[in-house]
């Protein structure tokens, strides 16, 4: 397990490099700069200021002349300044914001395994049923039901008629005056509707990734003789059973960690969470190279991280592979 884990993480290198290459290649291929903001809107603004401010901005420089001298702030994991009129440090700015993200994306993931496993294994055991039949409903509503449109329909009806939710930011304004306690239900008030929004599409999905695998595994011989052998139904299903239907699920959950946190940018715009979504894309608004490809940077590398522990879970679920 050992070595498997230091290729991986040996791995992790180059892909690494390849996705800041592309993205800081596409990011520049954009039309406008950074410069443009701030001379564009500014009559006094000359030719030879707009220059002045490319050339401090290293922009005057040919392409990969400037991802190498970012690349060489990366390896001292300096992520520079942001273009920004408070040129405070990126890393700086991505501190703030990606605990929010990650507790975010969190919770999610906690949420739609807590559902979407017994709903899938209840649908595979009861098939055809009225249960099953209700899920496939639900399953199509979630495929089809955009994000940003139920996050605006849940803020019009439970936040603004009902009042039950708050439709934005993550504090309420006497969060100060409030104990550890209060504090922390105020924040979870915050959450509800950012982190049901957030996990409802992988509800549906890994959903019917759960149903359709157990309904592969309990048609397998292993399970006939568990049953033959007179094991609880219990059993047969939550040991036997489970174990090896979750090994597809456990794939598909590291591959959607992307999905999740490109997520972030929607619902966290929209609910005025200050994440590192909104932060993304505040800087993609302002044109700020260096703060949008520190998101991106940390983005990627909690991808990896996300596949390499789905890839950990496969190889702890499954002892063959560990083995191998």
């Amino acid at each position: 397990m050992v070595k498997y884990l230091s290729k991986r993480l040996l791995m992790m290198i180059p892909l690494l490099l390849g996705i800041t290459l592309i993205s800081f290649i596409v990011i520049h291929l954009a039309p406008g700069e950074p410069t443009d903001i701030q001379t564009e809107l500014n009559p006094e603004a000359s030719t030879e200021l707009k220059e002045r401010l490319r050339a401090q901005y290293n922009l005057d420089k040919p392409l990969m002349v400037q991802y190498g001298i970012w690349l060489g702030r990366i390896a001292r994991l300096d992520f520079g300044n942001s273009f920004s009129q408070d040129r405070r440090p990126v890393a700086a700015k991505i501190a703030e914001r990606l605990p929010i993200t990650i507790l975010i994306n969190i919770l999610s993931i906690v949420l739609i395994l807590l559902v979407a496993v017994p709903i899938g294994i209840l649908s595979a055991i009861r098939r055809n049923s009225l249960f099953d039949r209700s899920t496939t409903i639900f399953v199509f509503l979630g495929f089809a039901t955009p994000s940003f449109w139920l996050a605006l329909l849940l803020m019009d009806f439970l936040g603004v008629r009902l009042g039950i939710f708050p439709v934005a930011g993550l504090k309420s304004l006497g969060y100060d005056y409030l104990g550890w306690g209060g504090k922390f239900l105020d924040i979870a008030h915050h959450l509800v509707l950012p982190v049901f929004v957030s996990a409802f599409g992988g509800l549906a999905g890994f959903s019917r990734y759960m149903r359709s695998n157990m309904l592969e595994v309990i048609r397998q011989d292993y399970v006939l003789t568990a049953r033959a052998k007179g094991l609880p139904e219990r059993l047969v299903i939550y040991k036997h059973a489970l174990r090896n239907a979750l090994l597809p699920v456990i794939t598909i959950l590291g591959l959607s960690v992307p999905g999740l946190i490109g997520g972030s940018v929607i619902f966290e715009t929209i609910f005025a969470i200050p994440g590192m979504g909104k932060l993304f894309y505040d800087g993609v608004m302002m044109r700020d190279y260096p703060l949008i490809m520190g998101v991106l940077v940390i983005g990627a590398i909690l991808t990896l991280v996300g596949n390499l522990i789905a890839d950990l879970s496969y190889a702890l679920t499954d002892p063959r592979i560990r083995k191998a």
